[in-house]
C-alpha cells in the first residue's frame, strides 16, 4: 500500500501477483487551459480483477477515465494497454485492442428493442475499421453477432426481454442493457462509469453479482468509477481514491475503509464502523 505508486511499482506488482498487465496509467495528468483536473495519478487496472476508482464529486475520475479510454489527450504521462504504449491512439483504436467503456449517463437507443441494443455491441467490434462490413459480413459475421448477443443478455438476465422496446424500461434494466451491451463486444477491459446510479438496493447487488461473475467466468478486468460504496466495497479487490485530481490512497477494501485519510477526504466517519 503506497501512495501515487511509480511507473516501477506498477509493472513491479502486475509481475508479484502474476497478473495480466491490463490497463496502467502512469503519471497521468490532464489540464484544462491552466487548470489541473488530473496531476500525476497512477494506476493499475489489470485483467482478472475489479479495480475502484472512487473520490468525492469533481476528484477528476471521469477525466481519468477519458484519458485511459482515448476520449481525453492527457497533458503528461502515459496509457498502457497490455504492455503497448496506447496514449496516443484514439477510442476506436484502444477499442479494437480491447478495451470497452460506459458513461454515466445511461446511452441507449429507445427506438429499439433491447436485442438490437445488444446486438450493437457485437456488431461494432467485427466492423473493426471498415463500417462496409456491416453490411457485407457473410453469415459466419452474422452468426457471431447472433452468438455474442444472446450470451450477454443470458449473462444480464435480461432473455425474457429480448424483444421489448427500450422505452418501456425502467432504469436499472437500461444499465444492465448498458452492460450486456459492452460484454457483447467481446472487450477485455472494462471501463464502467457509475453503472449502478437509477438502480435501487437489490438491482444494485445484482448488477455486483454479474460483474463479479463476468471477471470469474471470462477472465476481464473491469476499471469501476462507482458512488455506492456498497457495491465498491462488495466486488472490487483494489480501490483507488482521487481528491482533488490527486491519487490519495490505494489498497484493499479493508485497507480503505480503515483508512483516517480516505474517511477525512470522503467516505466518512461512518464507513469504518
Amino acid at each position: 500500500m503506497t501512495r501515487n505508486p511509480t511507473t516501477a511499482m506498477v509493472a513491479e506488482r502486475a509481475a508479484d501477483t502474476g497478473m495480466a498487465s491490463g490497463l496502467e496509467a502512469n503519471e497521468l495528468s490532464v489540464a484544462y487551459g491552466g487548470n489541473v483536473a488530473v496531476a500525476r495519478a497512477t494506476l493499475h487496472a489489470p485483467l482478472g480483477r475489479i479495480t475502484g476508482l472512487i473520490g468525492p464529486n469533481g476528484a477528476g475520475k471521469t477525466t481519468t477515465f477519458n484519458a485511459c479510454n482515448g476520449l481525453l489527450r492527457p497533458s503528461g504521462g502515459s496509457v498502457r494497454y497490455n504492455g503497448r504504449d496506447v496514449t496516443r491512439m484514439g477510442t476506436a483504436s484502444r477499442a479494437r485492442l480491447g478495451i470497452g467503456r460506459t458513461f454515466q449517463q445511461v446511452q441507449v437507443c429507445t427506438g429499439m428493442s433491447v436485442r438490437s441494443n445488444v446486438a450493437l455491441g457485437a456488431e461494432i467490434s467485427l466492423i473493426g475499421r471498415n463500417p462496409l462490413r456491416q453490411f457485407t459480413g457473410g453469415p459466419s459475421q452474422r452468426r457471431v453477432v447472433i452468438e455474442r448477443t444472446n450470451e450477454a443478455l443470458d449473462i444480464c438476465d435480461l432473455t425474457h426481454l429480448a424483444d421489448t422496446s427500450m422505452a418501456v424500461l425502467s432504469t436499472g434494466q437500461k444499465r444492465l442493457v448498458e452492460l450486456a451491451r459492452v460484454l457483447a463486444g467481446g472487450y477485455q477491459l472494462l471501463l464502467l462509469d457509475e453503472p449502478s446510479s437509477g438502480l435501487d438496493e437489490s438491482e444494485t447487488a445484482r448488477f455486483g453479482d454479474i460483474l463479479t461473475s463476468v471477471v470469474r467466468d471470462r477472465g476481464v478486468g473491469i476499471l469501476l468509477v462507482e458512488h455506492d460504496m456498497t457495491l465498491v466495497m462488495a466486488v472490487c479487490e483494489y480501490i483507488y481514491v482521487l481528491d482533488f485530481g490527486n491519487m490519495i490512497f490505494e489498497g484493499t477494501a479493508a485497507q480503505t475503509q480503515a483508512s483516517p485519510e480516505v474517511r477525512a477526504a470522503y467516505l466518512g466517519e461512518d464507513a469504518a464502523r
